[in-house]
């Protein structure tokens, strides 16, 4: 990437400013070294960039690229038939205690061969490319032996030698209970979760450690020796909760100091004061409440009131939620939410990127961040939520390296 000036375009910073959006319009962007140098009004540049070559935006908007912060996007077959089972009146619960599930995608996903799994995520992983998203969490959780779960973070980290994508890889083998150990629960934990935990620390291919914390996945004291454990690696934790039912998840990961709680649909208002304190991101994930027909919403002003940031994320996987599209998610978050606009767009940049400890290089166009960005044909950042499908993005600005397509 060469030393630029992009010129001729307004800037949703996305910095934390009393105006909206942190907009600047008639504004310029400077890059030096795959980094931004500056951001201003246009007639404001600084003099010693004036021999820069310049690059006209066409009026265009620019944002900081997009972050999809909780996806399941490696997984083998699909459940089309389970939702269409929902449809017919079965609940997600019943449809998982009758074999269905997560556990329905764990088989298909044992034996899907590595280059299945590659090639049908990388499809998943293009249509989040072209909305604009330069940073892709993928977690296990489908394999649930040791050297399944590895192999899925291997070919997490796989795609992104294939596209200009950062991807951040989660342990989440406390994702759901295998057949084989349905009756031994507490020994899962033990010869799976945590060892394989340690191998895949070891082959450096997690970078944080997640679990499903349900009345039909996993207690919080099982998830809490698994937290332990990645304390004592030094690996930060995360954790799906309040999704289904109030099993105190969101005060466990806290607890942790966990970057992030996700669901939250069942968080009690009561509880969000001390989920605050401990400064983990809320993660919204309106797709999978659309998919599941859920009633109850997340406690939006509670976690407003007590300034918690919230992100928003697909949620991408083959049962609650077979959505590849972040600006759909946008949409969903601001039409059954209540989210405005402006929340939207910070829950896919700057509080996304909190929630995948990466604030200090992706989320706002600030000096001192990379510069990945996205080029956007629309006149206003409010219609980045607003429409519903179509691609508005332009172009994408790589700081890492354009691979090929």
């Amino acid at each position: 990437m060469e030393d630029i000036i992009y010129t001729n375009c307004s800037v949703a910073t996305m910095l934390k400013a009393d105006k909206p959006y942190g907009l600047v319009n008639d504004a310029s962007i400077v890059v030096v070294n795959k980094s931004i140098a500056w951001v201003g009004k246009a007639g404001d540049l600084p003099d010693h960039f004036a021999d820069m070559r310049f690059e006209d935006l066409g009026g265009r908007l620019v944002t900081p690229a997009l972050l999809d912060c909780h996806t399941h996007l490696v997984f083998g077959g699909s459940r089309a038939q389970e939702f269409e089972a929902r449809l017919n009146g079965a609940s997600y619960q019943e449809i998982a205690r009758n074999g269905g599930g997560i556990v329905s995608t764990v088989l298909a996903t044992r034996s899907a061969t590595d280059e299945t799994l590659l090639n049908d995520a990388l499809r998943r992983l293009d249509s989040l490319i072209e909305d604009g998203v330069a940073v892709v969490e993928i977690k296990s959780g489908y394999g649930l032996t040791v050297e399944d779960e590895l192999r899925m973070l291997r070919i997490a980290r796989k795609l992104a030698t294939l596209r200009p994508i950062k991807i951040v890889t989660t342990w989440l083998a406390a994702h759901a209970i295998p057949p084989e150990y349905q009756s031994r629960v507490d020994q899962y934990i033990d010869e799976v979760a945590i060892p394989g935990l340690r191998l895949g620390v070891e082959e450096g291919l997690v970078d944080a450690v997640d679990g499903f914390c349900e009345d039909i996945a996993f207690s919080p004291a099982q998830i809490e020796r698994l937290f332990a454990e990645a304390k004592r690696l030094n690996i930060p934790v995360k954790l799906h909760a309040e999704q289904l039912s109030d099993q105190k998840g969101a005060l466990l990961a806290a607890k942790y100091h966990g970057l992030s709680a996700d669901h939250l649909e069942y968080l009690c208002p009561k509880d969000v004061p001390a989920f605050a304190a401990s400064g983990a991101v809320a993660v919204l994930l309106p797709g999978a409440y659309y998919t599941l027909k859920e009633t109850k919403l997340p406690p939006l002003d509670s976690l407003r009131k007590c300034n918690v940031d919230i992100a928003i994320a697909t949620d991408c996987n083959p049962g609650s939620s077979p959505l590849s599209s972040l600006l759909i998610a946008m949409n969903m978050a601001c039409t059954m939410f209540s989210m405005t606009p402006e929340e939207a767009l910070a829950g896919v940049t700057r509080n996304a990127a909190k929630a995948l400890d990466l604030e200090q290089q992706y989320g706002v166009v600030a000096p001192g961040a990379l510069a990945e960005l996205a080029v956007w044909d629309v006149n206003h950042p409010a219609e980045l939520a607003y429409w519903i499908g179509g691609r508005p993005l332009h172009k994408r600005i790589y700081a890492l390296e354009n691979k090929s397509r």
